[in-house]
């Protein structure tokens, strides 16, 4: 069956630009939509997707173009710059320090933390936030997210602190299967050599910080960057005084919280008042 073939523009976008160097390598090595669907493991509605810039190149699809091709990291630089066209703007610097990070520290007042995120989890933050998005904006919004934890898994990963209020942890978003599942998966990764989870519980009472969220990206070269965020702005920051308070108020989040084994527990018995979803019955 022949697709029909939309219309791209480099210049237009970050995804046009890959869907046409999609379809330029496919075309020069002379690979079927099919052919190349059982090389790299991906549907081929979802190639042809990709070549017509209808849809995002979900993670790990780069790695496994560039590896077909021989194109060293072509396919791994373009997901970066679609990545980035499809996040907000007061958030683009705060990806590009992220990305180069040796630590990440971060502070999250009411919800898990993005790079963190279950797609179940994200998918109904989404939908939730804007209820007029639609289906493929909210596949678009996801792809990004998922591709931001890419950095999880480097071969050397940042080390990454996470401080989540238990606010984080007690709302339902999306439904108890949604909220089992997501702290299932923070489980998991509270348990890992580079990751450290700790939360702030109720009893803590007032602390600093408690109202937005805090993500402090320390480069190798040991500077630190301040992104603070609120429910409508969001900033970056580097000078040395704000940087200095920030990390202050951040240690002091830290001494209110719970020990990291303590946390784990609050969080698993946390996840066990969230029934799973049993499948209905006919």
């Amino acid at each position: 069956m022949t697709h029909p073939t939309r219309d791209l523009d480099p210049a237009r976008s970050a995804r046009d630009l890959y869907g046409v160097e999609l379809r330029r390598q496919r075309q020069l090595t002379g690979l079927s939509l099919d052919r190349l669907s059982d090389i790299v493991n991906y549907s081929k509605t979802h190639l042809h997707g990709v070549e017509t810039g209808e849809r995002l190149p979900l993670p790990p699809i780069s790695e496994k173009l560039d590896a077909a091709f021989g194109t060293g990291e072509l396919f791994q630089g373009l997901w970066g710059a679609v990545k980035r066209e499809h996040t907000p703007r007061r958030f683009d610097h705060c990806l590009e320090l992220e990305a180069r990070a040796a630590r990440i520290q971060s502070f999250n007042a009411s919800l898990i933390p993005g790079l963190l995120q279950t797609p179940a989890y994200m998918r109904a933050l989404f939908s939730k936030g804007d209820p007029g998005i639609s289906k493929e904006e909210i596949d678009s919004l996801v792809a990004a997210r998922l591709g931001r934890q890419e950095i999880l898994r480097r071969h050397c990963p940042p080390d990454f602190w996470w401080v989540l209020n238990e606010a984080a942890l007690r709302l339902a978003v999306g439904g108890p299967g949604v909220m089992r599942e997501q702290l299932a998966s923070l489980l998991s990764l509270a348990e890992t050599r580079r990751t450290t989870i700790q939360v702030v519980p109720f009893d803590a009472g007032a602390c600093p910080l408690m109202n937005g969220t805090l993500i402090l990206l320390t480069l190798p070269d040991n500077s630190t960057t301040v992104y603070q965020e609120g429910p409508r702005n969001g900033e970056v920051f580097d000078d040395r005084e704000t940087v200095t308070q920030r990390v202050r108020e951040y240690d002091l989040m830290k001494a209110n919280a719970l020990p990291p084994r303590e946390s784990r527990a609050l969080i698993k018995a946390t996840m066990e008042t969230y029934e799973p979803c049993e499948p209905p019955q006919i």
